[in-house]
């Protein structure tokens, strides 16, 4: 009875151990800072009553559990509405292209005058499962307005209908394509660029590191907005804000109630691989001789650690990547640029790191 005790114990611990060490992956503690805000927001900036407003109705109301196997495409057609409401100065191109036997489309972003041999790949947020080119254009307008580049946003295959394999299939597929291919037709870049906001920044710095590993031609500059670069969901950040999230609670609150072990295991069955692996969780990755990056997130965010922790994890092993915070705005203020001013600051601050690196079309 004794042995046959200590042999549960034995195994319950190789469980435990493999499950925190493997699953979870290194303790990024060692990369927690306590800044200070990089720009100071009021706490009730000009327009934030009425953004509220809406994220209430829009994710609060609506909300849409990260463990939910059903509703994404009503969610999937709110964020598209969100796109088609408004009018931009700008031409949406179709197009799409072929990778791996699939079809992938998307739309390049052009304003007048956009130089087509100056790129940037926009890989949309959505925790993987919503968004597409039309919910996102508020953000490829506003870049591709600030730096006359031809603005590609790939529509990757979403989860859970496929798997977590797919969304970064697809985003390598799309920088490769590009390289080589404009808005007006096969034709090399002169200069390339990508960006992507929350899930699609982790997909922005999972391209960005891997383009370095497979030897091709690497991004001359990144811009990751409010990523999340551990999808393990260590940060101090996923609880601490989890009450001023107005965008990402409704999605993680329930999950979150979970031990740790049972979230790293679903994290695992619902990704069908280990969520620290480098291509799922880039701070997990090395992170040494990246190209010129830049992160942005909210301190009020629940992933606004994962920026700290892999800006500081960057600069620890010598990658040039600068990191700007602002406080009391949501996860992606960016796209709101129709509600507050702070967007409009964070997009100018977007374009002028683009035009810095060489993506400048005007």
């Amino acid at each position: 009875m004794l042995y046959a005790l200590l042999a549960l114990i034995f195994i319950f611990a190789g469980f435990l151990i493999y499950t925190h060490k493997v699953l979870g992956g290194e303790n990024l503690s060692k990369y927690d800072r306590d800044a200070p805000v990089t720009f100071d927001v009021p706490e009730k900036p000009e327009g934030m009553e009425r953004l509220n407003a809406y994220l209430h109705e829009a994710f609060g109301m609506h909300g849409q559990s990260a463990t939910a196997s059903t509703g994404w495409s009503s969610k999937r057609e709110r964020f598209d509405a969100a796109g088609l409401a408004r009018d931009f100065d700008c031409e949406f191109r179709r197009d799409s292209f072929e990778a791996g036997g699939v079809t992938l489309d998307g739309a390049w972003t052009l304003v007048e005058g956009a130089k087509p041999d100056k790129r940037i790949l926009y890989l949309h947020g959505g925790a993987m499962t919503v968004g597409s080119d039309i919910s996102h254009r508020a953000l490829t307008y506003n870049i591709a307005k600030r730096t006359g580049c031809a603005v590609f946003a790939a529509n990757y295959r979403l989860m859970p209908e496929n798997p977590r394999q797919a969304t970064i299939d697809d985003s390598r597929a799309a920088y490769k394509w590009i390289l080589e291919n404009g808005p007006d037709g096969p034709a090399p870049a002169k200069a390339i660029g990508v960006s992507g906001d929350s899930a699609g920044g982790n997909l922005s710095l999972m391209v960005s590191h891997w383009t370095k590993k497979a030897g091709i031609r690497r991004p001359d500059a990144v811009v990751a907005l409010s990523p999340n670069t551990d999808a393990t969901a260590s940060s101090p950040s996923m609880k601490k804000n989890l009450h001023t999230d107005l965008m990402l609670t409704p999605l993680l609150k329930d999950v979150l109630k979970l031990p740790r072990t049972f979230i790293l295991w679903g994290l695992r069955k619902a990704m069908g691989r280990n969520p620290s692996h480098p291509d799922t969780s880039p701070i997990f990755d090395d992170l040494s001789d990246l190209p010129p990056t830049l992160l942005q997130a909210s301190a009020s965010e629940m992933l606004y650690d994962d920026s700290v922790r892999y800006a500081a994890k960057a600069k620890a092993q010598g990658s040039d990547v600068k990191f700007q915070s602002w406080n009391n705005l949501p996860h992606v203020w960016q796209i709101f640029d129709n509600y507050i001013q702070e967007a409009h600051h964070a997009l100018d601050e977007i374009g002028a790191f683009f035009k810095k690196h060489g993506l400048n079309g005007k």
